[in-house]
């Protein structure tokens, strides 16, 4: 579901925007193949060709961190908790982010019974956080404001 949520909303973005690297979504999808790859080989059972090709590294766990920090420095300070808002683009990606943290709490389960790969679920982790900061992003570039989450009085 991620793998085919993702580049449709990237492809909204790209539309109205042309300040993403594109580079970054097409390596992004890749790397949900290869995680994928790595969920449907179970650790236990697969054998050891298996195993070494739907390996999945730290390497793309710490350029997502990488890529968030560069677009975290642009961005003002969160001062409060936003909701999905600031845009079609912005919008688009807070969803991608919603699947994203659906497929990690999905993952979890397979890393905890030693069936997936730790960096799996790390990479969604970090994918969420990085399409959060990316609708964040998109909302400042075009001019939309984030709506701020007002807790309703008791």
């Amino acid at each position: 579901e991620l793998a085919a949520v993702v580049p449709e909303h990237q492809r909204l973005v790209n539309e109205s925007s042309s300040y993403f690297c594109p580079d970054c979504h097409i390596q992004v999808q890749c790397m949900l193949q290869d995680v994928g790859s790595n969920i449907a080989t179970p650790l236990s059972s697969a054998r050891e060709a298996h195993l070494k090709r739907t390996s999945f590294s730290e390497k793309p766990v710490l350029e997502l961190e990488q890529w968030i920090d560069s677009y975290s420095e642009q961005l003002p300070p969160l001062r409060a908790f936003i909701l999905p808002s600031g845009g079609k683009s912005s919008a688009a990606l807070h969803f991608s982010r919603a699947v994203c943290r659906r497929a990690e709490r999905c993952v979890v389960p397979l890393v905890q019974a030693g069936e997936a790969d730790p960096n799996v679920a790390k990479y969604l982790n970090r994918l969420s956080d990085y399409l959060f900061v990316l609708a964040r992003y998109a909302a400042m570039k075009e001019g939309k404001e984030e709506k701020i989450y007002i807790k309703p009085e008791p």
